[in-house]
């Protein structure tokens, strides 16, 4: 039908629309979101959420819990300034949770409008807002929503990244599963768990007691987002934790070596381990390494040493063997190779280095058992 043909329909539209002009600004806005909503139950693409975006009061938008994405000081400027001058071009992605707005997408936009007095005053304390899905209703595919986003614009932090990937994997979501919600292959799965030292919590029960790194899940109980009251489930506990200090891959020391490569050159698997465990039998030199590993590696240690959800005592037995002799962190299985007293040794020497570090750092020393923990049984969210 020609619009032609509406122009009564569309007249009293605008007489509609015009009648509240005169209204108070909360008011205003709640009358035009509730126009919009109706307009966009009867729109052919009312399937897509940019179909509907309304204003909503800016405290009433709140972070997520498990962004990966993170913006310097900087660029946050630069957004202040395109926000600024464009107006904001993009609305906020939200999924409604618990009468408030939770971010899918766009919480630095939603800083900006919080944060900025003049973008503020503009919008008058206000964010526009897109509704994802109402299917979404799931954590696991709001998580996925968010990489998606981010990966889709080519920017998210590796580290965080990892983290997501191995919330999912306490999920009980497996690689394949995984890969294909976030857009990813199933090697760069695997990376991820390797690349933040993830892959130390895939491991059979006595990982507290070892060195060595895998990729099993088969001991975890299938997880999902019904859970009773008090129930607990694993996730991930350390990026929440303000005493843990981040540095992105690219920065740390030990990725820029061998530590984790697949392969050693020259040698075979058994060969590599066998080293390993001879490395770790030397403890003379075991100690002297640590000494140089805790001096120059100091991103790598600072990532990982203040992360207390990980053992932190085999990080540093794996980074002192790739240190020595360029053996990845792989064939951490050579630890299996030494005798309880043997590894009793190894485990006393990293942990005074561990300490040692600690007290360098201004932190509080720790003991055996802190070291190795790799417990991530917290409250729910």
């Amino acid at each position: 039908m020609e619009i032609s043909k509406n122009t009564n329909k569309i007249k009293n539209i605008k007489e509609i629309i015009e009648s509240i002009k005169d209204y108070e600004l909360d008011d205003k806005v709640i009358f035009l979101n509730a126009v919009k909503q109706i307009m966009h139950e009867v729109s052919p693409f009312k399937n897509e959420p940019v179909d509907n975006v309304v204003w909503v009061k800016a405290d009433t938008v709140k972070a997520n819990d498990y962004n990966p994405n993170k913006v310097a000081a900087p660029e946050m400027q630069l957004l202040e300034v395109s926000i600024d001058n464009d107006g904001y071009t993009q609305p906020i992605v939200t999924y409604p949770v618990d009468g408030y707005c939770e971010v899918v997408d766009g919480f630095h936009r939603s800083r900006v409008g919080k944060e900025s007095p003049v973008i503020n005053k503009r919008v008058h304390g206000y964010l526009p807002v897109v509704a994802i899905r109402s299917e979404q209703t799931d954590k696991n595919d709001r998580i996925a929503s968010t990489i998606r986003h981010n990966r889709a614009r080519g920017k998210h932090q590796v580290d965080a990244m990892s983290e997501i990937v191995l919330e999912l994997k306490n999920r009980n979501w497996n690689n394949k599963r995984i890969a294909k919600q976030l857009g990813m292959d199933e090697d760069e799965i695997l990376r991820l768990c390797q690349i933040s030292g993830l892959t130390n919590l895939f491991t059979d029960a006595d990982f507290n007691k070892a060195w060595v790194a895998g990729d099993s899940i088969h001991n975890f109980e299938p997880l999902t987002d019904e859970l009773e009251d008090g129930q607990d489930y694993g996730r991930t506990v350390n990026t929440s934790d303000p005493d843990r200090i981040f540095h992105t891959y690219d920065k740390w020391e030990c990725a820029k070596t061998s530590f984790y490569d697949s392969v050693k050159d020259g040698m075979t698997s058994q060969e590599c381990q066998d080293a390993f465990a001879s490395f770790l039998r030397n403890i003379p030199l075991f100690e002297k390494t640590l000494q140089k590993v805790t001096k120059e590696w100091k991103n790598s240690c600072e990532h990982y040493l203040t992360n207390k959800s990980m053992n932190r005592i085999a990080w540093l037995g794996q980074a002192s063997v790739c240190y020595h002799l360029g053996i990845p962190s792989k064939f951490s299985p050579g630890w299996y190779q030494l005798s309880d007293e043997e590894q009793n040794a190894a485990n006393e020497v990293a942990l005074v280095a561990l300490n040692n570090w600690l007290k360098n750092n201004n932190r509080e020393p720790i003991t055996m058992e802190e070291a190795l923990s790799v417990g991530r049984q917290v409250e729910i969210y």
